[in-house]
């Protein structure tokens, strides 16, 4: 009997996702698992298998559609009912060393069979690449593509033609007045322009910013952070952390653990507007921004309060490979009450970080860097961040923003603080 394939349920904050690439194609025999199609969102790439062994009889919603949970993707047929493949006469098969190399080159050449991500999979598709020819190994991804595309445009400097035999000499002719000069010709900007369609997380991403910027009364205070104390911690204690843990000892944790101890002290930070009423949450799940290839994702930390240095590390570090490798799951993505984000790992100095809505909170991490400063009246060369922190002024104040950075500063400068306050 016919079986639908739907779309799965998705977040509460994903409406919708995007059909980014069929693997299977109408007549083919797929087994129970086997994955049908992928479906991309604007946090992560969704892989749908099959429920049951069939064929795949019906495509209701080609590449490119837009699709909602509960949608019928396509039919799945029963092994030998519905579509079937067309007999065929028998072909006289080439002799085994021959066959098998026929075989290797048929499948080498098969851009389905080649691991790519959705996004290098569309990229391809739309300038005619053959994935087959990209393959380095490993997974695909959209800058593999781009760069054999860029190696393909390379000019082609080829031999000049052999000069032509010299004709006999023609009688001069007779003297021709110069020729006006022509007027200067138009350049088609076209050819020098490309078209690319907005991606689904990257849509997403777009309406999601300005629905914070038309929704919060957004405003962003600084402060910077002697990193001095912190380094020392790390330098310390890396190795026997590393040893112990099975992880490096990062920055990241220490600043989790700050943002907790200041959110206790202001918790209207880690609350939320709804209607007329404030939601204070006394729960710590905080919001790790991740750069990705099309866009930036934040997963969350659950209950990060009642984590060690050590779990958060690793779940950031969990994080950041399945951001790369397209395995993020959409519950990773849910909820949060606060987020914290990283630009200095990319070399920013200062930003003014927009508001992950409907939070009303987030904090800016910066590069370090060595600065002269001036402690007990001498000028010294120490470490320093620039903290930034975006707030929605609606229902927090000023007073209560700086308060906030200073409290993380000061726990910061004082890492055994953390251990209390954190």
């Amino acid at each position: 009997m016919p079986f639908n394939i739907v779309v799965p349920p998705l977040s509460e904050s994903v409406l919708e996702a995007t059909v980014a690439d069929w693997l299977k194609k109408v007549g083919d025999q797929v087994q129970a698992g086997e994955i049908l199609v992928m479906l991309e969102t604007d946090k992560v790439a969704l892989e749908v298998t099959a429920e049951q062994a069939g064929v795949l009889a019906n495509i209701m919603h080609q590449t490119g559609d837009d699709v909602h949970a509960g949608d019928v993707l396509g039919i799945l047929d029963e092994v030998g009912a519905g579509v079937s493949a067309a007999p065929t006469a028998p072909v006289a098969q080439p002799a085994a060393p021959v066959a098998a190399a026929v075989a290797e080159s048929i499948a080498s050449k098969d851009p389905s069979r080649v691991e790519a991500t959705p996004v290098a999979r569309r990229v391809a598709e739309v300038n005619n690449v053959d994935l087959a020819q990209v393959s380095t190994g490993s997974k695909v991804t959209k800058s593999d593509v781009e760069s054999y595309i860029a190696g393909q445009q390379k000019p082609n400097y080829a031999q000049p033609a052999p000069a032509p035999t010299q004709a006999p000499a023609a009688s001069p002719a007779p003297r021709v007045a110069p020729a006006a000069p022509q007027a200067p010709v138009a350049v088609d900007s076209s050819k020098r322009e490309e078209r690319v369609k907005l991606s689904r997380r990257r849509r997403t991403i777009a309406a999601r910013l300005i629905e914070a910027q038309q929704t919060a009364a957004m405003l962003t205070t600084f402060n910077e952070v002697d990193m001095s104390a912190v380094q020392a911690v790390r330098t310390r204690h890396k190795e026997s952390f590393k040893e112990r843990n099975g992880i490096g000892l990062g920055l990241s944790s220490f600043f989790v653990k700050a943002t907790i101890g200041a959110l206790k002290a202001f918790p209207s930070v880690n609350g939320e507007i709804q209607g007329n009423d404030v939601v204070l949450k006394h729960y710590y799940d905080i919001g790790m921004a991740i750069g990705a290839e099309e866009g930036l994702v934040v997963p969350v930390l659950r209950n990060a309060d009642q984590m060690s240095f050590a779990q958060i590390e690793k779940q950031i570090r969990d994080y950041a490979k399945q951001v790369n490798d397209g395995s993020l799951p959409i519950e990773a993505l849910m909820g949060g009450t606060f987020t914290i984000t990283n630009g200095g790992v990319f070399g920013s100095l200062m930003s003014t970080p927009i508001l992950n809505y409907p939070q009303v909170g987030i904090l800016g991490l910066h590069a370090i860097k060595d600065r002269a400063v001036v402690v007990n009246g001498e000028i010294v060369v120490r470490p320093m961040m620039y903290t930034a922190l975006t707030y929605d002024h609606r229902i927090i104040d000023g007073r209560e923003a700086v308060q906030f950075l200073v409290k993380i500063k000061e726990l910061i400068e004082d890492p055994e603080r953390l251990l209390i306050d954190g």
